[in-house]
């Protein structure tokens, strides 16, 4: 009963607590009105389109859901004694890490706990950890204050690149000014489409223009131009790693480090605000650092 609250009030509709529990939606309207008449107060004022915690159910909230993580975690820890993991794991991340990073390693992974399922969200969109019920995401860049957890997975590191198609085509550039004589492929993000931010070994830093004709929102998409010999490509390191060793894509500037943004990025592991990481997870984030480009 109180889980069923605690999660009502995390997605703010019986509907959506009813999906996720395979249940129907009457069944979680018939808990919470047995909370209700338990208890003696409203705990949400309902209308027809719209469901909103009073205020004595926003306290009984603040009170209730830590015992309820509490009691959550406690089973969680009993079971984990077992040494196998099972249940389900449910981990998000962005659309390009998921495919390029997670997913290659989900047959292995599979394979060697076969009582545990994979719940794999893929969404460039910044999931609510709580609402969504997710153990693990990997988010990408500088991390916003929060409640959460986090624990850094790897640095990111951002590469110009270039097919040899391409430089066959229309020269390389020898400079990072000399960027601003080509077609670049631009992510459309604030910063990224406009200006390439050069650091050399002195720590002596170039901001330089980028133009282009195409603007992708999907690093994997600008990989595959990239490759095609569309033009030039800022990109992480991760995605490209093989790409350069094989030769179908070349690091222009190995002596700078550049980026659109910030030098200063990583890639994150981050949890839901709990003092005990599940076995389940623990296992998984394990097998991703041993395949992470430190």
């Amino acid at each position: 009963m109180l889980e069923i609250f605690v999660e009502v009030m995390r997605q703010g509709s019986f509907a959506a607590v009813a999906r996720e529990r395979n249940i129907d939606p009457s069944s979680v309207s018939r808990t919470i009105a047995g909370l209700e008449s338990e208890i003696g107060v409203r705990l949400f004022q309902r209308t027809t389109r719209q469901l909103a915690p009073t205020e004595a159910g926003i306290t009984y909230f603040q009170r209730v859901e830590p015992l309820v993580e509490e009691m959550q975690q406690a089973i969680i820890a009993a079971k984990d004694i077992s040494g196998q993991p099972k249940g389900t794991l449910r981990v998000t991340a962005s659309v390009s890490f998921g495919l390029k990073c997670i997913v290659p390693l989900l047959p292995k992974f599979e394979a060697m706990y076969p009582e545990l399922t994979v719940e794999l969200l893929l969404t460039d969109a910044v999931v609510d950890l709580f609402a969504e019920r997710i153990d693990v995401a990997v988010r990408l860049g500088q991390l916003a204050d929060s409640t959460l957890i986090a624990q850094q997975l790897m640095r990111t590191r951002y590469l110009v690149c270039a097919s040899p198609n391409y430089l066959q085509q229309w020269g390389q550039p020898k400079t990072p000014s000399d960027v601003e004589q080509h077609n670049c492929l631009l992510f459309p993000l604030a910063g990224f489409r406009t200006r390439w931010i050069f650091k050399d070994k002195d720590a002596d830093i170039k901001e330089i223009s980028v133009r282009g004709r195409t603007i992708i929102s999907n690093a994997l998409a600008l990989q595959q131009c990239a490759r095609a010999g569309m033009g030039l490509a800022l990109l992480p390191h991760w995605l490209i790693h093989k790409d350069v060793i094989d030769g179908k894509l070349l690091n222009l500037f190995p002596d700078f480090q550049v980026t659109a943004t910030d030098f200063n990025t990583a890639a994150w592991l981050v949890y839901p605000s709990r003092a005990y990481i599940p076995l389940k997870v623990r296992i998984f984030t394990d097998e991703i650092k041993k395949h992470m480009l430190i």
